[in-house]
């Protein structure tokens, strides 16, 4: 192909050409680069990110991210998602942050960037509250689990402690408290704050408090976006330090059977 001289392009072009070398290699769609973040959050979970009265999205994950962008001096727009689509809000552009229980996973790492974690919780199980049966993790050998799709709970009760359940998928967890309830499922399990939540909307279940794999909630961000990374887990320091993640577990889960007395500032992953 016939290569066109330097000097033969006219000043529009060699502007024009100027305009996108310069576009190269720019970001400009980090949580920094707008005034507006739009974070992606729950609205199907009591606690964490439910609707309430109003219609207004509330619950502990959305304190946190109003108090995260607030620190970042920018303003928080919410964007409702479900546990299955909480990577693809952020691939798809539709949403900058993900608060929305979303632990983090090596696999989850290699398509999201993570800060955080910004909670610390652990995998517990629900049961209904006349279940005595169900004490620990083993016990749920032989039982029926209800899974979220989206979620890993049940997968990592399977999988990683090698317990013998028969996991029953469903898309949310009103499905999952109704069949519960009737008693067509067992049990229930994922973070526990999320189980704290759901069991505080219901007298007819109970948290077992067993206690297993760690879960650490992070926020999700799109892989890149180291600076705005490295200045959301600032804005977590402060957080801890200041007192207000200890007053925001306090008042979403103080009611509830799930221990709050240890809050500490988490341990980041690292934002490279």
């Amino acid at each position: 192909m016939r290569r066109l001289p330097i000097a033969a392009l006219t000043p529009l072009t060699l502007l024009a050409l100027l305009g996108l070398l310069a576009g190269c290699g720019a970001t400009g769609d980090g949580v920094l680069s707008a005034d507006t973040v739009r974070v992606a959050v729950r609205v199907d979970l009591p606690g964490i990110g439910a609707r309430g009265p109003s219609g207004a999205v509330e619950g502990f994950d959305v304190d946190v991210a109003r108090y995260l962008v607030g620190k970042l001096g920018k303003k928080a727009v919410f964007v409702p998602v479900t546990a299955a689509d909480r990577e693809k809000v952020l691939t798809s552009g539709r949403a900058d942050m993900v608060l929305a229980t979303f632990s983090i996973t090596q696999d989850r790492k290699e398509r999201v960037l993570f800060a955080g974690p910004y909670q610390l919780s652990y995998q517990d199980i629900l049961v209904r509250r006349g279940e005595t049966r169900i004490k620990n993790v083993r016990d749920l050998a032989g039982r029926s689990i209800c899974e979220v799709k989206g979620s890993n709970a049940g997968q990592r009760v399977v999988e990683e402690r090698k317990v013998a359940a028969r996991l029953v998928p469903f898309d949310s967890y009103g499905p999952c408290m109704e069949r519960l309830l009737s008693g067509e499922v067992d049990a229930v399990t994922t973070n526990d704050v999320i189980l704290a939540g759901l069991a505080a909307e219901s007298s007819g279940l109970r948290l077992v408090n067993a206690q297993f794999n760690e879960q650490r909630t992070g926020v999700g961000m799109r892989l890149g976006d180291v600076e705005g990374c490295e200045a959301v887990n600032r804005a977590i320091t402060g957080m801890y330090q200041d007192g207000t993640a200890k007053k925001l577990l306090k008042k979403w889960f103080g009611k509830t059977d799930l221990p709050i007395s240890t809050v500490s500032v988490p341990q980041f992953e690292g934002c490279s």
